[in-house]
């Protein structure tokens, strides 16, 4: 399979900073206690519809994976960086990680009851996202659940703004286009959390989290 350039250059840049990146957000969901209640709601409706396995897609050094799997979820991550998993594996070694891709995962059609992207999808050209959010939904069993996370542009007259993020370009979704673009891939939005951004951050975007069911 022949990569996208956006692609490449995303994993390059990410194998670079693959060692930092585990050092600023392994414990990243320590301080963040509306992260952790929005994963847990992920899991609860996740084990509502049968615990079915979870893809943490995108799931760089593994924290997240490893905080659903203490959820009670049957989850394993994948990430395109090599690196990342590297990382992944030694600091999780009971769990599963796989190097792949988001557009073709590999995951058989309805193997899921859940898919997690949490700013997994920020560095897709807006043009490439449907390929991805089609993907997750040939991954997902009726009923399963995605949780995706992204920052917010701010206009909706312009539904993504490229941001300066410090590893790859990056975008940013206007919140009800990044919506209906679930809908038109079979994924309707179940419910939406918005967290404004504080005074001590670096960059003054609110942060959204989608939950979204295939019929």
């Amino acid at each position: 399979m022949i990569e996208h350039d956006a692609l490449t250059a995303t994993r390059h840049a990410y194998d670079a900073a693959a060692s930092t990146y585990a050092q600023l957000f392994r414990d990243s969901l320590r301080d963040s206690p509306l992260d952790r209640a929005i994963l847990g709601v992920f899991a609860e409706a996740v084990s509502a519809g049968g615990d079915g396995q979870v893809a943490d897609l995108g799931c760089g050094p593994g924290h997240v994976t490893a905080y659903l799997d203490g959820l009670g979820l049957a989850a394993f991550g994948v990430d395109a960086s090599p690196a990342m998993i590297e990382l992944a594996r030694e600091a999780y070694p009971g769990l599963r990680f796989d190097v792949g891709s988001m557009a073709a995962s590999g995951i058989a059609d309805g193997a899921l009851g859940g898919v997690l992207s949490r700013w997994s999808v920020i560095h897709t050209p807006p043009r490439e996202l449907p390929v991805i959010l089609s993907e997750f939904h040939r991954v997902l069993a009726p009923g399963g659940h995605l949780l995706i996370g992204f920052s917010a542009s701010e206009d909706p007259s312009h539904p993504t703004q490229v941001f300066d993020h410090a590893v790859a370009p990056a975008y940013r979704w206007w919140p009800d286009h990044l919506a209906a673009l679930l809908r038109e891939s079979g994924l309707a939005e179940v419910a939406r959390t918005v967290r404004e951004p504080q005074p001590t951050d670096r960059r003054q975007f609110k942060e959204i989290h989608l939950l979204a069911r295939k019929a």
